[in-house]
C-alpha cells in the first residue's frame, strides 16, 4: 500500500524552522503566521511519525531523529529546487520586439544566438512603430534620437548602393547616379537630400521610388530597381556576399542611432541579460 505524497512545503517548513529554532523568525522568512509553520511541523511530524523538534521555554530544539534527518531532508530540497530553477531557466522566452528596418542586422545576431545557445529562445515581433515603448516585450530595439537610460546598439550612418549588376565598368562617379532610379527610403527624401547636400554636388533627381522603410528600399536596391542610401551597418553582409556595392566612401551621419531598452532585471526573464550582451558585443 502505497503511502501520502511527502508534503514539501512542509519539508521546507521544517528546513527554514531547523535553522533558525524559533517560529516566530521562521514565520517572517516563509511569510506565514506561526501558527501556519507550527501545522506545517506537525504535518510532517505526522508523516513521519515522530517528533522533529522538542519544545521548551526558551526555544526549539531539534529531537536526535530531527538532528538525524535534517542533512539529507536539506540536501535533498536544495538540489530539487536547483533542478526546478534550472528547467525553468531553459524554457525561458525572452520577448523582443524590433522595427522592421533593423532586420538585416538582427536577425543574422539571433541565428547565431540560437545556434550557440539553443535553450534560449527569443519571440521576436516586428513593428515599423520606432517608439521607446516596452509595451508587453522584454526588451526592444528602438530606432532615433538618444533616449536617457537606453544601450546604444549603433549609430546610422549613410552611402549610396546600387546591385553589382548596375556597376559600370568604369568607376561610378556622383554626376552619375541621375541614370538610375533614385530609391527612398522616406517619404520625404530627407536621407538622399542629407547626404547629396555634404558632397556639395548638384544632381538632377529624375526617376524616384518612395519606401516605406529602409528595408525595403534595401531590397529593392539588390533586385536592381535603382540606387538608394543605406545604413552601413545594416548592409554589412550585403557588401561582403556582392549582394549590394557602395561606389562611394563618403557617408553622412544622420544623428539617428539603434538603442536597445529593457524590462528591469526583477521583472523580466532572467536569460535577458544574456540576449543583451548578445547584441551589445
Amino acid at each position: 500500500m502505497s503511502r501520502r505524497p511527502l508534503p514539501l512545503n512542509a519539508v521546507h517548513a521544517f528546513i527554514v524552522t531547523a535553522r533558525h529554532l524559533n517560529l516566530t523568525r521562521a514565520a517572517g522568512e516563509l511569510c506565514i503566521t506561526q501558527g501556519a509553520v507550527s501545522r506545517k511541523i506537525a504535518a510532517l511530524e505526522n508523516w513521519l511519525g515522530f517528533a522533529l523538534f522538542d519544545r521548551h521555554a526558551r526555544g526549539l530544539y531539534l529531537t536526535p531523529q530531527g538532528a538525524s534527518l535534517l542533512p539529507a531532508m536539506k540536501t535533498s530540497f536544495e538540489q530539487m529546487m536547483q533542478a526546478a530553477e534550472q528547467a525553468s531557466k531553459t524554457h525561458a522566452v525572452v520577448r523582443l520586439k524590433a522595427p522592421t528596418c533593423a532586420m538585416r542586422w538582427l536577425v543574422p545576431k539571433l541565428v547565431a544566438l540560437e545556434q550557440a545557445r539553443p535553450d534560449l529562445h527569443v519571440a521576436l515581433t516586428t513593428t515599423v512603430d520606432h517608439s521607446s515603448q516596452l509595451d508587453n516585450f522584454d526588451a526592444a530595439i528602438v530606432y532615433g534620437p538618444p533616449t536617457a537610460g537606453s544601450y546604444r546598439l549603433f549609430n546610422e550612418e549613410l552611402t549610396p548602393v546600387i546591385a553589382a549588376s548596375l556597376q559600370p565598368e568604369t568607376d561610378l562617379k556622383i554626376e552619375d547616379l541621375p541614370r538610375f532610379t533614385f530609391l527612398h527610403p522616406t517619404a520625404d527624401s530627407r536621407d538622399w537630400q542629407l547626404w547629396l547636400s555634404q558632397q556639395q554636388v548638384k544632381v538632377a533627381i529624375r526617376r524616384n521610388q518612395h519606401f516605406d522603410t529602409m528595408d525595403l528600399a534595401i531590397s529593392a536596391a539588390i533586385q536592381g530597381f535603382g540606387v538608394t542610401v543605406a545604413d552601413v551597418t545594416l548592409i554589412e553582409a550585403d557588401l561582403a556576399m556582392k549582394r549590394l556595392i557602395a561606389p562611394f566612401t563618403a557617408t553622412v551621419k544622420t544623428g539617428a542611432v539603434y538603442s536597445l531598452i529593457q524590462r528591469p532585471s526583477e521583472e523580466a526573464p532572467p536569460q535577458l541579460q544574456e540576449l543583451v550582451a548578445w547584441l551589445r558585443s
